[in-house]
């Protein structure tokens, strides 16, 4: 666990917050930097707080080449580096990064099914002092801000229905998960890329019912906190290890709607317990207002309140416009998330090129080909055209000559007749 969160608030907010629990913030990015939303998905750029060093990890050491995939040992030039800033003021910032760590020797954008494996980090996989973590957790730790997580309880036969729960502190106040980071550059690009992934550890009594995995919450500005940002601390020890631990403070768990389940739905109430009096689309608070309602004498201007607040009380969930990903069932040892699919891509010809504009304006005035002799034989017989002749006037028959009948004009007679008749008697 943990592969969906929320975090609806603005940067300036997460700054005063974290600052009010003693923490220090310098620098913080633009709103736009950072995802808002309360249905937080891999692939989105979340808040990660990070001691302000370069993007190896090393405090001003020069940035050396590693020549391995997995390199494990830091320069000597590093440790001394290291040694000597550690009395040093260090400066702290929340960044902007992409959640899905991609290791910094990548060469290439990896595939997206790896990279859906690197949102999150088991803690018993940093035990050893070896693997692609071994740079990450020694020189890049930073920690993941959120108010909340998301996960899965499986119920019925198989476990096929999910009921998603909303998991947050129980003060209200922001979760702070522990991660890594790291920033790549692709081969032939100067652009960087920062991303992270979130520690996992085994779950809490409390959330033991939910899944047996969670992520690792630290207390803001505690000693395992400071501990665990210190940039000085280039080596993997016992003590850091320790810290990856179940949370032992007070956490609040709760069902909420299941719109949250389909990635690009956003809304305030995924966050507010789907049977409690604050959430809108309750039904049983539908029919609680409209019996306070009843037998009541009110206003024609308290009348339109009311219908502006049972039109509110709907609840309205916003579907992102840029988010174009479906939505997959998913089930890994780390969460029941389910997890973003990527788009659909367009097939190609065979040969890998596209139509030109050429190749299309040639199918589209080409004639097509005649048919051959065997499909000639097999085709239907077209029946003859019938025309017809629309007219407003009756024909005259070819043969006779009949004078056409007068039309009447419908009229009854009283008996009397036209004067010309009389002198032709």
């Amino acid at each position: 666990m943990c592969g969906r969160y929320a975090l609806g608030v603005r940067m300036a907010f997460v700054r005063r917050h974290l600052q009010e629990q003693g923490m220090q913030v310098d620098e913080i990015p633009e709103d736009d930097d950072v995802r808002e939303t309360y249905n937080f998905a891999p692939g989105y750029n979340g808040a990660v707080y990070r001691a302000d060093v370069s993007d190896r990890g090393f405090v001003d050491g020069p940035q050396e080449q590693d020549t391995t995939d997995y390199p494990e040992e830091p320069s000597p030039e590093a440790v001394d580096s290291a040694e000597k800033d550690q009395g040093r003021k260090w400066r702290y910032k929340i960044q902007s990064m992409r959640w899905g760590l991609i290791p910094f020797w990548t060469k290439r954008k990896p595939e997206y099914g790896s990279l859906m494996r690197t949102i999150n980090c088991r803690d018993d996989s940093l035990i050893e002092d070896r693997g692609m973590w071994t740079s990450m957790k020694r020189k890049k730790r930073c920690i993941v801000i959120c108010q909340g997580f998301y996960e899965w309880l499986k119920k019925g036969p198989g476990g096929k229905e999910k009921i998603p729960h909303f998991i947050k502190r129980k003060d209200g106040d922001l979760l702070c998960f522990a991660g890594l980071w790291d920033c790549v550059s692709y081969e032939g690009s100067d652009e960087k890329l920062y991303t992270y992934t979130i520690i996992t550890t085994s779950s809490n009594s409390y959330l033991k019912f939910l899944h047996d995995r969670m992520p690792v919450i630290l207390e803001p500005n505690s000693e395992a906190m400071k501990m665990w940002l210190d940039p000085s601390r280039t080596t993997w020890s016992s003590e850091l290890q320790s810290i990856l631990k179940p949370y032992e403070g007070e956490l609040e768990c709760y069902p909420v709607s299941k719109d949250v389940g389909k990635v690009g739905n956003n809304s305030p109430d995924f966050i507010i317990p789907i049977n409690s009096k604050d959430n809108k689309s309750n039904i049983a608070n539908f029919f609680a207002n409209a019996k306070k309602q009843k037998g009541e004498v009110v206003s024609s201007a308290r009348d339109e309140d009311t219908k502006e607040t049972l039109h509110s009380s709907e609840q309205k969930v916003v579907k992102d416009l840029d988010e174009q990903r479906k939505t997959q069932d998913s089930q890994w040892s780390e969460d029941n998330a389910p997890l973003p699919e990527p788009g659909v891509k367009r097939e190609y010809p065979p040969d890998g090129d596209d139509i030109g504009d050429e190749a299309r304006k040639k199918q589209k005035t080409e004639p097509a080909p005649p048919p051959s002799p065997t499909e000639k034989a097999h085709e239907p017989k077209a029946k003859p055209e019938q025309k017809t002749i629309a007219s407003s006037r009756k024909t005259r028959s070819a043969t006779r000559n009949d004078k056409p009948l007068k039309k009447t004009n419908g009229k009854t007679t009283d008996g009397s007749q036209r004067i010309t008749n009389f002198f032709q008697k």
